[in-house]
């Protein structure tokens, strides 16, 4: 930290060119102080007293240049005249000290334009080359009795002339090679940015394609085991139902005639559910047709009923009977509602409230799952039906994004609404009227679908 005194000599600089410049110039005036040090003490002739004061107050002045440089300022950088001309007052009383017009001194006079053209601009730098030739005009005027004086300052103000424009033509080339890097540099941060933004895309749509693969596979193996599952259990089932035909036949006493009625009806009932887990299972159909909303969510919920925790569940349907009807796959849509009752039952506890609505706005159909579970939590609601995220511990994180991509390639819009211990509303929107496609063609494959406006996930 610089003193406060001191900072107020130093505005804050906004380049590092400025910085690059002014590193050079304090070396350029250390290495100078060094050479005149020799020059005064060991040189052939002068005042070496008079040059040893004055070259410690050239000290004292760029020990104050280095600790504001150090500090990642540059010392008097909105009043650059001052240095220059405290330069060339401090040149012309070192030339005068030690021999006159031809004091090796007078080089100094270069180094100070040198340093005033990489640093500023080339108004600046020919003002200070003006103060420069001031100084030695005045140094001529005062050393006037020198004999032959008058070849020396003029060949000394042709060379600083020539050497102002010099450096400033070399630090013109500076500023413009700096300015071509840094505009390079910043167009290779932006095609950093966008490359990294691509990368990160085609991961994420990579991440959604091996999602929908996993739960495509997961679903072929769930059909092939409720099929084995339905053939094995089958039979054996068949054989039991002959034989209590057969007892029945044969005019039992009432008792048994009753306990034969109840294996009946239980024996239809396990029927009935193996034909409903072989439909769920079969190869999902690629027709896309009229679906009326109440057919949809009939076949969700009756196939719901038999997950872990169903029966449990107080599930009701509030579905008005003049819906219009909506165009596309019937098992997908399916699928949608059967995802989001699961969801809302692995939510609420024993007893907990399902209600499964629909209703018309506009020239859509809006779809509402609500439970009043456990809620989402804010923080996890921005990452709801990203591919593999679950707050479930047995959840695999397919479940809504598979429903998420169904509900787009539809044509519609999923959204939750939720809030922590008080419950979750899921809303799926979907047009009337979508692409007149007679075959799941006509409807993107959900892995090919846009990204919602609003991302979500689930179990």
């Amino acid at each position: 930290m610089l003193p406060r005194w001191l900072a107020t000599f130093a505005p804050p600089t906004g380049s590092p060119f400025e910085l690059a410049a002014e590193a050079i110039a304090v070396k350029i005036r250390w290495v100078g102080l060094v050479v005149g040090f020799l020059l005064a003490n060991f040189g052939p002739s002068g005042d070496s007293v008079a040059l040893n004061v004055m070259l410690g107050l050239g000290v004292g002045f760029t020990a104050i240049n280095t600790a504001v440089f150090r500090g990642g300022r540059v010392f008097l950088r909105d009043h650059p005249l001052i240095i220059s001309a405290m330069e060339a007052l401090f040149i012309g009383l070192l030339c005068y000290s030690e021999a006159g017009l031809d004091s090796p001194f007078r080089f100094y006079y270069l180094l100070s334009l040198i340093c005033c053209a990489i640093r500023y601009s080339p108004r600046i730098t020919f003002l200070t080359c003006g103060l420069d030739i001031l100084s030695y005009a005045v140094l001529n005027a005062v050393v006037e009795s020198q004999p032959n004086t008058r070849p020396l300052f003029l060949l000394t103000v042709v060379v600083l002339i020539w050497a102002t424009w010099a450096a400033g033509a070399m630090a013109r080339l500076l500023k413009r090679a700096e300015n071509g890097l840094r505009i390079m540099n910043l167009a290779l941060t932006e095609n950093q940015g966008q490359l990294e933004s691509r990368i990160a895309e085609r991961t994420r749509e990579l991440e959604e394609s091996q999602a929908q693969v996993l739960h495509q596979e997961k679903m072929a193996a769930f059909g092939l085991l409720a099929a084995g599952i339905a053939h094995e259990v089958g039979n054996p089932l068949t054989s039991i139902s002959g034989i209590v035909q057969m007892l029945e036949r044969r005019d039992p006493d009432e008792y048994t005639r009753t306990k034969l009625g109840i294996v009946t009806g239980q024996l239809a009932r396990i029927q009935n559910i193996l034909r409903e887990l072989i439909t769920f299972s079969r190869p999902a159909s690629a027709l896309s047709g009229k679906v009326a909303t109440a057919d949809v969510i009939s076949e969700a919920l009756g196939i719901a009923k038999y997950y872990k925790g169903g029966k449990n569940r107080n599930i009701v349907s509030e579905v008005p009977s003049d819906l219009p009807a909506i165009v596309g796959v019937r098992d997908q849509l399916v699928q949608v509602i059967f995802n989001l009752v699961l969801n809302a039952i692995d939510a609420t506890g024993k007893g907990g409230n399902i209600v499964v609505g629909a209703r018309r706005e506009g020239n859509r159909v809006e779809w509402t799952v609500v439970d009043d579970g456990i809620g989402i939590d804010p923080a996890e609601q921005a990452r709801l039906f990203r591919p593999y995220f679950t707050t479930k511990k047995q959840g695999t994180g397919l479940g809504l994004f598979v429903t998420r991509r169904i509900v787009e390639a539809h044509g519609g819009m999923v959204g939750v609404e939720s809030e922590s211990g008080r419950g979750t509303t899921f809303r799926v929107s979907l047009p009337v009227k979508v692409d007149a496609s007679t075959r799941a063609g006509g409807v993107s494959p959900p892995w090919k679908s846009s990204e919602a406006s609003l991302e979500t996930t689930g179990g």
